[in-house]
């Protein structure tokens, strides 16, 4: 809005800008001017007045409208587009509401769009909706389809019109707000649809919401999906039972279907208000700006949306820093960066004046931001109150990064006092930040007072190794059997150093080492390894084991010590190496596991080096399992082993029985059965001979099924060989393998060799079959087909 149009009851109307100074003036009656009313471009000015003058003025051209009634009008309303030249239309209200329009001839033509319901007291146009107040209630007019849509009744018909004036204003194209004495209505036009219509309007009106206020209301204004509402305030007096008339309040409300939530009020001073009625006050907005102008006889009061700034600033008198730091970042935009410094640096001096040193510190991050000198100076205010701990943690750096003697300050101080914080400090600074040499120098020399402090010798470890001097690193990590020692060797390539401190970080991890060492052979060798654990031997069979479980093949040199040490720590693992191991010497490995009385193991040694007649005997003998015995039968299917098994279970029941219920597959039961003596008690004698006539009997079904298959599968290849053999061959060229003269018939044989009928022999001994001379020839030889030919 660049002015403001203002009438005055001496029917003067002064044009003022938006700090109120007087631009123009219009002398347009004696009496009181009712209504002003702007077009959208601000370029026409509609005015009206209690002696029925009507005026519309262009203010910058001289184009207008002069007219004088026999009545009062109330009202008058430009069309929102007023300047453009199609829309020259406006209307007027007193007893009649009449439509002017200016037709092509540049003459203005008069329609009476409603009458006969009283005096009009209020219209609003929008877009093709004009809307207006009569003593009944509100109506709204469709310029564009020339219907008038709806009727909304007023509530309290109990308050004279005059005296409390309905109040409209529209929201948007379709949204209407009505207010009438201490009722608000919200209205929003809606298009019918079509299968409805009939007779109807093209458009209706639903009431969304409905509510009453508190007062009276004396003007209306849209807020977003809020309402700002001018309220006429009467209240009760504490002495008197009587009323008396209070400032007028600025209230903005939350409209909801049947009710409003108070979103903030404010009670206004203007002159004279206890001689004020509620017709007195008007309140009017600019569309586009959250400008709101409270109009009453003797001021006029502007109140617009408190911006970021007014909110800060408010926020910063009640103390609330951090919700006013929040708020000057979330407008980053529209604030100066020094400003957003000022706030935060109040904040962090209010924090720190309370006692709240972790809080201020943390502030720092944000409100420092890159100004070193900034920083600097908060972390010598820190020291000064003894807080350098506090600030610590959020220092910069990364790409900012304060000079070197800040950082050695907080590191000498955390030294003196706290050697984990010191650590962790080291552990989160980059090594670039300090002077790396001047902090290991300090480190050593407390250490001299505490030389066995864990915590320092491991931060002197992590400073060595930021330093690059690893050997020195390594050294303490060993002594320290920390787990960060694998992780050094491996990111710096430290191979080299621990060849002779191999049995060292076994003694700390032995997975970790052997892995580490199996996956870099390469710089480390197995004979190396080797050598450096031969006094372990717990430790070098750890190792070997776990090189035989990668590759059978590297390390069989070791494979013969190996059996001592697989007898030695780990015998459950002593058998599946002899399994595996295609190197190891069988005959010391006998002599070991003899020696130790290992049974199972002496059994398969002596199965593989072929003496199978005495693994069954100690597998018989000293472990007694007729199950194992058997087991070891059936894998060398060996008819002897099974004759020495019968002949070793002949005389023991509880060996028969076994033999009854697994033999049946590999030998047959009936030689058995006739070798047990008669009388002999045999356990489960009965299952197991059922068992045999069961596995005799699936045997039999097996083999006849077995025979259906192949004799089936046979039927099908011979069928499917005949049709192959049937088909006809097609012939592009013929030549025959013996003759080329020509004669009267070909044979083609399936090998698709071709002859001439008279080019083939006899056909010998089977008439009337006859076979490729060609391929019968190679079956028997050289020569052969020549001497065919010959016959």
């Amino acid at each position: 809005c660049t002015f403001l149009a203002l009438g005055t009851h001496f029917g003067k109307v002064f044009l003022l800008d938006i700090q109120g100074n007087v631009t123009q003036k219009f002398e347009i009656s004696s009496v009181k001017i009712n209504q002003i009313s702007l077009d959208e471009s601000g370029e026409h000015v509609g005015i009206c007045s209690e002696d029925g003058k009507v005026q519309v003025i262009g203010l910058y051209t001289r184009e207008g409208f002069h007219e004088n009634f026999d009545c009062p009008i109330k009202v008058v309303a430009l069309h929102p587009q007023f300047s453009r030249s199609n829309y020259k239309q406006f209307v007027t209200g007193g007893n009649k509401l009449l439509l002017y329009e200016r037709n092509w001839l540049n003459r203005w033509k008069t329609s009476v769009l409603h009458e006969g319901e009283g005096s009009i007291t209020n219209i609003q146009w929008r877009a093709n909706l004009i809307a207006w107040s009569n003593n009944v209630g509100v109506k709204i007019y469709d310029i564009g389809t020339k219907q008038r849509i709806t009727n909304v009744l007023r509530d309290n018909i109990s308050l004279r019109p005059d005296m409390y004036p309905c109040s409209l204003c529209w929201k948007d194209n379709c949204t209407l707000i009505v207010g009438w004495g201490t009722s608000i209505k919200i209205c929003v036009v809606k298009e019918r649809n079509p299968t409805e219509m009939r007779d109807l309007p093209s458009r209706y009106v639903e009431i969304v919401s409905a509510f009453e206020t508190e007062f009276f209301i004396s003007g209306l204004a849209p807020l977003a999906d809020q309402l700002v509402t001018l309220y006429f305030v009467k209240e009760n007096s504490d002495q008197m039972d009587e009323e008396f008339r209070a400032r007028p309040r600025l209230d903005i409300i939350q409209p909801l279907p049947e009710s409003c939530e108070e979103i903030s009020s404010d009670a206004l001073t203007v002159r004279n208000f206890q001689d004020n009625e509620c017709r007195d006050y008007r309140l009017e907005h600019s569309d586009g700006e959250s400008l709101f102008y409270m109009i009453s006889p003797k001021d006029i009061v502007v109140a617009k949306e408190r911006d970021q700034d007014d909110h800060i600033d408010w926020l910063l008198e009640k103390k609330k820093y951090e919700e006013a730091l929040m708020a000057a970042e979330i407008s980053f935009k529209n604030i100066k960066r020094h400003d957003v410094q000022k706030i935060g640096m109040a904040y962090i001096n209010h924090l720190v004046e309370k006692g709240d040193y972790d809080s201020a510190a943390r502030k720092c991050q944000k409100v420092l931001g890159k100004n070193m000198e900034l920083w600097e100076n908060e972390v010598y205010r820190f020291k000064t109150i003894g807080q350098l701990k506090a600030i610590s943690q959020y220092l910069p750096r990364g790409d900012l990064r304060l000079r070197p003697a800040i950082y050695e300050m907080i590191l000498h101080e955390f030294l003196k006092t706290d050697y984990e914080g010191f650590a962790t400090l080291i552990r989160e600074w980059p090594g670039e930040l300090y002077n790396n040499m001047a902090i290991v120098q300090t480190v050593t020399d407390h250490l001299r007072r505490d030389p066995t402090n864990r915590t320092l010798l491991t931060t002197l470890a992590e400073l060595y190794t930021y330093d690059q001097r690893y050997d020195r690193a390594l050294e303490i990590y060993l002594r320290l059997r920390h787990k960060d020692v694998y992780q050094l060797i491996h990111k710096h390539n430290l191979f080299s150093s621990i060849e002779d401190k191999i049995v060292l970080l076994m003694d700390f991890d032995k997975e970790k080492a052997v892995d580490m060492l199996l996956d870099n052979e390469d710089k480390i060798s197995t004979d190396r390894v080797v050598e450096e654990l031969a006094d372990r031997p717990e430790l070098l069979h750890v190792y070997l084991h776990k090189l035989f479980k990668r590759d059978h093949h590297k390390g069989q040199k070791y494979h013969g010590r190996q059996i001592v040490l697989y007898a030695e720590y780990d015998r459950p693992n002593l058998l599946p190496f002899l399994r595996d191991s295609t190197h190891c010497p069988l005959e010391k490995a006998l002599e070991v596991c003899q020696q130790r009385n290992f049974v199972e193991e002496t059994v398969f040694l002596l199965s593989r080096m072929g003496n199978c007649r005495r693994a069954l005997q100690m597998i018989m003998e000293e472990l007694e399992d007729v199950d194992k015995a058997i087991e070891f039968a059936k894998e060398q299917d060996d008819a002897e082993l099974w004759e020495d098994l019968i002949s070793y279970s002949i005389d023991k029941p509880p060996f028969i029985t076994g033999l009854l219920n697994n033999i049946g597959t590999h030998v047959d039961p009936i030689l058995l059965i006739y070798r047990i003596k008669e009388g002999m008690e045999i356990p489960n004698l009965r299952d197991s001979l059922v068992k045999i006539l069961q596995d005799y009997n699936l045997q039999i079904l097996l083999r006849e099924g077995c025979k259906k298959i192949l004799v089936a599968d046979s039927l099908s290849l011979l069928q499917k060989m005949h049709r192959t053999q049937m088909r006809g061959v097609r012939l592009d060229v013929f030549y025959c393998c013996i003759a080329f003269e020509s004669y009267s018939f070909v044979v083609v044989f399936h090998c698709r060799h071709m002859f001439h009928k008279e080019c083939l022999p006899s056909s010998g001994l089977l008439p009337g079959v006859q076979f490729c001379n060609i391929c019968s020839a190679k079956k028997r030889g050289p020569g052969s087909g020549i001497l065919e030919m010959n016959k």
